[in-house]
């Protein structure tokens, strides 16, 4: 069965310039975070829980930081690269799902661009290497 390369590479190209655009987003959003002095009061089942800002700010900055490197060694179309990228999307979309109450409409674009990311990756990421052989 001879291989062949389709269009859909594209998307594979697309999921990297959305890595490297949601790496861009957490980076702004954990810098913001990280100088911020503020705290997010929530009701738990327990009470009231005070969560510090700042911490959170810090691993959005470094799963940003992970993001864009990922985003960069897309673009060469290596497996390891692809998967590396759809750990560290998996480990972002959770990352928006806990921030969700304190930035619901940031989180919620973040999400879906993450899901679009995800299907490009699994379901057209072989044939980028295919293209590139």
């Amino acid at each position: 069965m001879a291989r062949t390369v389709t269009g859909w590479v594209g998307w594979v190209w697309f999921a990297a310039f959305g890595l490297l655009t949601v790496g861009l987003f957490n980076l702004v959003a954990g810098l913001v975070a990280a100088f911020s002095s503020q705290k997010v009061i929530g009701w738990t089942g327990e009470g009231v829980a005070v969560v510090d800002v700042s911490t959170w700010g810090w691993v959005h900055l470094f799963l940003g930081l992970l993001l864009v490197v990922a985003g960069f060694a897309l673009f060469g179309g290596s497996a390891w690269a692809r998967y590396t990228a759809v750990v560290l999307v998996v480990l972002n979309m959770v990352a928006q799902f806990v921030s969700l109450p304190a930035t619901p409409w940031w989180s919620l674009v973040v999400i879906v661009l993450d899901v679009v990311i995800l299907w490009a990756l699994v379901v057209h990421g072989a044939e980028v290497e295919r293209s590139l052989a």
